[in-house]
């Protein structure tokens, strides 16, 4: 936790006309949920298309952190260097979070190497554990479908009810305050997981193609884009729920909520 607020501060220092770091909100234990903007013209709200990224939701995908880090030193190392880089940054406004799941990150590195958890370390307001699975907090389908679990002890405990988990609450409110003059701004979005080495795309409630809540036209770019980005890096291209059914989960919400272009990244390594 140190090193990762260390680093993100670090790269704001060395690149001040590039990088803004800010908060979304906080975690159930106050600690900052950390997000940094990258373009070329950091400081103003420029009528440019948006891209967000988020990392960690699930404590024990560590890897998630270090791809946005990772992302976060591309976009600015390789700024004026690299033809791509300096493109996205002059014509983008990016948005890079680095661990939604804070306390559950900095429990999970306490362990003898890991705890191997997954929710965050929310309690009621009688103590008890009330330990939620982000990625099945979020408000849309929420519990519908078989694809989270009611009971605390589960790891897909999805919360008592939507939003109920601070850092939830605190990534809507992010994405529904990049609404401006009633256009969402954010029009691309990648949420990092681990593993499988997978692309998906919405929805993960049903296992229909398109269903009401998706239009044909939708449905073919979400297929497009993702079978565009499979063929680069060599992952498999599928709709989320032909992984498994879930429901209450990010992608889903920021598709029918906001019309944003989201997808889940099951990083590295493949399933074996």
């Amino acid at each position: 936790w140190d090193e990762l607020k260390a680093e993100i501060r670090k790269a704001e220092q060395d690149h001040p006309d590039l990088v803004r770091l800010s908060t979304i909100g906080q975690s159930y234990e106050g600690r900052p949920i950390f997000i940094a903007k990258v373009s070329d013209n950091v400081a103003e709200d420029e009528n440019e298309e948006e891209v967000l990224v988020d990392a960690l939701h699930h404590a024990r995908e560590h890897l998630t952190t270090e791809q946005a880090l990772a992302l976060l030193r591309w976009l600015t190392n390789d700024y004026g260097t690299d033809d791509t880089v300096t493109r996205l940054v002059n014509n983008r406004e990016i948005w890079i979070i680095f661990a939604l799941n804070p306390d559950g990150m900095r429990y999970d590195l306490t362990g003898d190497p890991f705890h191997a958890w997954r929710k965050n370390r929310q309690r009621d307001a009688q103590g008890d554990p009330m330990f939620t699975d982000l990625n099945r907090n979020y408000g849309y389908r929420w519990g519908c479908c078989g694809g989270s679990s009611g009971k605390r002890s589960a790891l897909t405990y999805r919360g008592p009810r939507p939003w109920s988990a601070p850092e939830t609450r605190a990534l809507a409110e992010f994405v529904d305050s990049r609404v401006k003059g009633g256009v969402q701004q954010i029009v691309s979005h990648v949420t990092l997981h681990t593993n499988g080495e997978l692309i998906l795309w919405p929805y993960g409630y049903t296992h229909e193609n398109v269903p009401p809540d998706m239009t044909t036209l939708d449905h073919d770019v979400f297929v497009a884009l993702g079978e565009a980005m499979a063929d680069r890096n060599g992952y498999t291209a599928q709709q989320s729920s032909q992984l498994y059914i879930t429901d209450g989960d990010q992608i889903d919400w920021m598709y029918a909520t906001h019309r944003i272009f989201s997808y889940t990244y099951e990083l590295f390594p493949p399933e074996r």
